[in-house]
């Protein structure tokens, strides 16, 4: 198979099954060898006399030609002792201390094998409501979310796939206005995205000017009323200041509900695509439409014929993940498996306009988003029927919307989900998202700088006799082909970015995929950084005219603390494998020197200053001390790490080793903050010893000149316009509800 050496990376880097020494188990091929077989087995469950082998085959081919590809628990988890392949799960919130921390248990479940998790704190009493139990006042949906919060952080620094929340309450909720800035400071409640459950007869309300009641949850009693409008433009106001919190419409969710016996959905995953009821879960798979086209005399047209059978293959293949699933608890192995939800999405819809020759930010690219999903939503709803034929409707169909028809098999079909990773495995673009950067310049360890330039840009440019390195590289310091005049109109038409289309436009394809989309679309509004708050708010409002589920949006550079630090750029080699090294026995470092020189260096890191002392005498660095300020820090686990690095230097282990087994080490808390230089203690350790490695041997006054030289480090504009990725230091991309590196497959949602 053809992947790009990006997606190789990706792949060996969060895929490839390992021993507990890392050693692959497996190559690309191989994965998906393992995730074809594992799947198809799932067909000699209906059919003994199925033939398990031309379906594996089918299913093989259908990933390794990069025509689908399935969620990232399914990639990593099928045919391994895990199993777990849910990306998203919802669990409810009771208002009682029991059930409270038994949805924090299951979700901890949830993230230890690789999902992630919604939910709705609406049933929670205000704060301040009497406990008749104790005779004490309840904390609040919030000070709860908080435990949900650093449960999570504590669970997700051992995973492969970081813990993600969706925490919703509803707009009548007493503690509405509350939770609508619980996420004002970036650095609070960083494991949630957040929403607003937004209901119809609130927005009428907004509409009108009118005032509207709160009421208690657990009395059902009206404790208050609120101006809608003022309400309303508060959530913008937030979502204008760091995208938070966005939006969802409840009542449209539950208008949706294929069985509404089961109960109400009040809360979607955490990028909000994927509404579910308690206890569901949900299976995910994308079509890569921009393999689903063939050349023709005047360029491509979409090759419907390819399309609808990888449609039929793609809803067979989601129907026998949720039976070979090993879901984390039973009560999700049962309920998923009442009304067999899937969502079968896409990506690469970009790409696919690019190569038709058609503008994202136009009318006919808004049609052409119509006509492709309502003919995946068809044919995918005649594969379902198709396989209910031989397997059986959903065991609740009797009791479903569908009942006066066809059996179907699957309660939902479709689903557009975000595929960061996903789409840099299948070389496309993410989602239904547009093209984020045209050009941009990757950095690799040895500061070698490569040009990254879209695939079918430079195939158009080349065809043109356009290209050159230079013309890229006024593309990167632009931001965008629209200013280039070297270009023609043309292709300025065709080739816009994130930031070229208006966040109406952006709406408007939203509302056309959602036309079409059984359950809802993950999608970023993209916003400039000078956009205003109206603007924000005719969005919101436009979102909701056009039938939107919900709505995300992003102001560029209005998260400027979330991810700060610039870590270290693999570029994609192999280490080459040395020979196994003779181990001396009994190795005992040299006793401490009696007199050192050295210097001592204060570092900023997440929770406050850090001091550290690199000392050395004639025969190299021999040793190190931690200290931490007032503000706080892990004192015991720094000044543990310096003990440890002041023995192995004085046996002898290389100053290079140990600065290279500690760079780049990450610390939630770092990464959060601003104006950090470092990426944990043990990177800032790393960082002086360093600094000291490169000194050792200067005089003194000429160390004292060396270090007044070194300037501050720069931070950079928020003007520029990108954050970048916690692990690979590239640009990071707001899309689909979620923050992705295009580079090596970091998300925070996943």
């Amino acid at each position: 198979m053809q992947i790009s050496k990006n997606a190789e990376t990706v792949l060996k880097r969060r895929y490839l099954a390992k021993d507990e020494n890392l050693n692959y188990l497996e190559d690309v091929e191989g994965l998906f060898k393992r995730v074809a077989h594992a799947i198809a087995a799932a067909d000699a469950s209906f059919d003994k006399d199925a033939d398990v082998k031309k379906t594996e085959e089918t299913f093989f081919k259908m990933m390794t030609e990069l025509d689908f590809l399935p969620n990232s628990p399914t990639l990593m988890n099928a045919g391994r002792p895990l199993g777990q392949l849910s990306a998203c799960f919802v669990l409810p919130v009771g208002d009682s201390m029991e059930e409270i921390f038994e949805a924090i248990k299951q979700a901890a479940l949830i993230h230890k094998s690789g999902g992630g998790t919604g939910f709705s704190f609406s049933r929670l009493r205000p704060k301040g409501s009497t406990v008749r139990t104790t005779g004490g006042v309840a904390s609040g949906p919030i000070s709860f979310m908080r435990v949900f919060n650093m449960a999570t952080e504590a669970v997700k620094q051992g995973g492969t796939r970081r813990g993600a929340n969706m925490g919703i309450l509803r707009v009548d909720h007493p503690d509405i206005l509350a939770f609508i800035d619980c996420k004002k400071d970036n650095a609070e409640i960083t494991n949630f995205n957040i929403s607003i459950g937004v209901t119809e007869a609130f927005m009428q309300a907004v509409l009108s000017g009118q005032m509207y009641d709160l009421r208690n949850p657990k009395t059902g009693e009206v404790e208050g009323r609120l101006n809608a409008k003022e309400v309303f433009d508060k959530i913008v106001d937030g979502a204008w200041r760091n995208g938070e919190p966005g939006i969802i419409f409840l009542d449209r969710l539950n208008r949706d509900n294929p069985v509404p016996t089961l109960g109400e959905i009040e809360s979607t995953n955490p990028c909000g695509e994927q509404p579910l009821l308690p206890y569901e879960s949900c299976n995910l798979g994308s079509i890569n439409l921009s393999r689903m086209l063939k050349e023709t005399d005047g360029g491509y047209e979409i090759d419907y014929d390819k399309l609808g059978t990888t449609v039929e293959n793609a809803v067979h293949f989601l129907d026998n993940v949720i039976e070979v699933n090993r879901y984390p608890l039973p009560i999700i192995d049962e309920t998923t498996k009442k009304a067999r939800k899937i969502g079968l999405g896409v990506m690469g819809y970009a790409d696919m306009l690019l190569m038709l020759g058609i503008g994202y930010n136009s009318e006919e690219a808004v049609q052409l988003a119509e006509e492709v999903m309502r003919f995946i939503s068809e044919k995918g709803h005649e594969a379902s029927c198709k396989l209910a034929e031989t397997r059986g409707a959903f065991p609740v169909f009797e009791e479903s919307i569908y009942m006066d028809g066809a059996p179907v098999r699957n309660a939902t079909v479709t689903t557009i989900a975000p595929t960061g990773t996903l789409s840099i495995i299948a070389s496309c673009s993410s989602g239904v998202e547009p093209i984020f950067a045209y050009a941009y310049i990757r950095n690799v360890m040895d500061g070698t700088e490569l040009l990254e330039v879209n695939p079918i840009l430079k195939a158009e440019l080349q065809k043109r006799g356009l290209y050159s390195d230079e013309l890229m590289k006024k593309i990167i310091e632009q931001g965008s082909l629209q200013h280039i005049d070297e270009l023609p109109d043309d292709i300025k038409r065709v080739f816009v970015s994130s930031h070229d289309i208006s966040p109406v436009y952006h709406t408007k394809t939203q509302a056309a995929f959602q036309k079409y989309t059984d359950n809802a679309v993950s999608k970023t509004v993209n916003f400039c950084n000078d956009a205003t708050a109206e603007e924000v708010r005719e969005v919101y409002l436009l979102a909701y005219e056009l039938g939107c589920k919900g709505v995300t949006i992003y102001r560029d550079g209005s998260r400027d603390s979330q991810v700060l630090n610039i870590g270290k750029v693999n570029d994609g080699k192999e280490t080459p494998k040395e020979d196994k090294p003779e181990l001396p026995m009994n190795l005992q470092p040299r006793r401490r020197p009696e007199i050192t020189m050295g210097i001592t260096e204060k570092m900023k890191i997440g929770c406050g200053n850090l001091y550290v002392t690199v000392n050395y005498d004639e025969l190299g660095i021999c040793e190190v001390f931690t200290n931490t300020g007032k503000a706080g820090g892990c004192p015991s686990q720094s000044e543990a790490t310096a003990r440890l690095i002041s023995i192995a230097m004085r046996s002898g282990i290389s100053e290079d080793a140990i600065i290279e087994q500690l760079r780049g080490i990450r610390c939630p808390s770092t990464t959060r903050q601003k104006g950090v230089s470092c990426t944990s203690c043990p990177d800032a350790i790393a960082r002086v010893i360093k600094k000291v490695k490169d000194m050792r041997g200067m005089k003194p006054e000429d160390i004292s000149k060396q270090i007044a030289s070194v300037p501050e480090p720069a931070s950079r504009p928020e003007s520029d316009g990108f954050r970048y990725c916690p692990e690979c230091g590239e640009k990071l991309e707001h899309e689909g509800g979620c923050v992705t590196c295009r580079n090596c497959g970091y998300s925070k949602c996943s």
